[in-house]
């Protein structure tokens, strides 16, 4: 069985490389879990917030990267579900897909896109009830398990992946835990009884993964590692351990994200407000930064 550190390696090794610059612009969320739309789905209390911003994005020029767990394939078995509940979701996806500007990462729970005949088979094409004809989704997409970010001149490296690696039970066992939340755990999870193997709702599994994936961070000179799988966000001071992570989309009433542009780095959220005469609108909250990323040069 291989080590965390040796599962983080092998990552690293194979990430899929993507030069950029000072007038890039990259957006980055993970742990949507974008469901059926039922009352079990945790996206659907945020997928107005979620799809505002995606079109915010759009709209400015962002490449989207999603670091994982984008899709809840641990509780539901068939990718056809979830988009049929999401259409609209998923079609402005299309639309960055096509413009070269989305790249989407595995985690734990969506590990079944490692295989790339699944990929292929599920997420190349949708039927179009209008038409009467498949149309393409994602056709010929690759689906990562890390990207390195590179920086044309400065030459730092952003290291992107979900960050289950560090995370034993849910990465080589991630079987186990499908089978186990589909049995189990989703029925008790209406009850309100969480799942006491996923690191967002256990505190002492979610702290032993942190430290496991610091150690790393710090094994490899300090590289900028920016991940999700926790749901805790993180945005350490540059003379810090440069550990990232971008939270979820699955808060309460709010998600998370991290933007990178102007050679800078910021934690913000989207979440619903409420207006003086009582409307409801949707705003973007600056949580962290924006800092330089050249401020976090490796030690």
């Amino acid at each position: 069985m291989l080590s965390s550190k040796k599962r983080l390696d092998r990552a690293l090794k194979e990430a899929k490389v993507i030069n950029f610059d000072n007038h890039s612009k990259f957006i980055l969320f993970s742990d949507c879990h974008r469901g059926d739309n039922s009352f079990a789905d945790d996206f659907a209390n945020n997928q107005n917030a979620y799809f505002h911003a995606l079109k915010h994005y759009y709209a400015e020029g962002f490449t989207y990267i999603e670091l994982g767990d984008g899709d809840e394939l641990w509780e539901h078995r068939s990718f056809k579900t979830i988009f049929e509940a999401h259409k609209h979701v998923y079609l402005l996806l299309k639309e960055f897909y096509k413009n070269n500007r989305l790249h989407i990462l595995f985690g734990n729970h969506d590990m079944v896109y490692k295989d790339v005949n699944y990929v292929k088979k599920h997420l190349s094409t949708y039927f179009n009830p209008i038409t009467g004809k498949n149309e393409p989704l994602f056709k010929d997409i690759n689906i990562n398990e890390a990207i390195i970010l590179k920086h044309t001149k400065t030459q730092q490296e952003l290291f992107l992946t979900h960050g289950h690696q560090a995370d034993w039970w849910n990465y080589t066992f991630w079987k186990w835990s499908r089978f186990l939340v589909r049995i189990l755990w989703k029925p008790l999870n209406v009850m309100g009884i969480s799942n006491p193997t996923s690191p967002a709702k256990n505190r002492l599994e979610l702290m032993r993964i942190e430290k496991l994936l610091k150690n790393w961070i710090v094994q490899n000179n300090n590289l900028i590692t920016i991940v999700g799988h926790t749901h805790r966000p993180r945005f350490p001071e540059p003379q810090d351990i440069a550990f990232f992570n971008d939270g979820s989309c699955v808060f309460p009433r709010s998600i998370t994200g991290i933007e990178i542009e102007k050679g800078e780095i910021s934690l913000i959220k989207w979440q619903i407000a409420t207006t003086d005469d009582g409307t409801l609108k949707v705003v973007r909250v600056l949580l962290e930064g924006p800092r330089k990323l050249i401020e976090y040069q490796t030690k």
